[in-house]
């Protein structure tokens, strides 16, 4: 892999199953060690139970306020500058509690492949 800068492109956000807005801010088949996604959750929206398959995913706030859902663990709040670490395969789910939007970076290792991802019906 080279080094390079990637651009933040705001027309490349794109409505994700999941219930958010994505947009992939590096995501590469020649960096498969890692992945980062810029999240946004609207005001009131909670994203579905889903989980990843064989990746570890990491939230950083960096706005807004919200409560997320690990596992059987119960809804923690969250504010910007916390970290939430996922374990590979467990439950999870964020819900914005703020009149303004949840904003963060989602960071995969190994990188977020959509075939990893797994919907959880309730």
């Amino acid at each position: 892999m080279k080094s390079k800068i990637q651009r933040y492109q705001a027309s490349k956000e794109y409505f994700f199953i999941e219930g958010c807005y994505i947009n992939e801010l590096s995501n590469h088949k020649q960096d498969t060690e890692a992945s980062i996604a810029r999240a946004r959750v609207e005001s009131g929206v909670t994203t579905k139970w889903h989980k990843l398959m064989a990746t570890t995913e990491r939230y950083v706030i960096l706005e807004g306020q919200g409560d997320v859902e690990v596992g059987d663990e119960s809804p923690q709040s969250v504010y910007p500058g916390d970290v939430v670490i996922i374990p590979p395969n467990t439950p999870q789910r964020i819900k914005n509690t703020g009149i303004s939007e949840l904003v963060f970076l989602a960071i995969c290792t190994p990188r977020f492949d959509q075939k990893n991802y797994m919907e959880i019906l309730e």
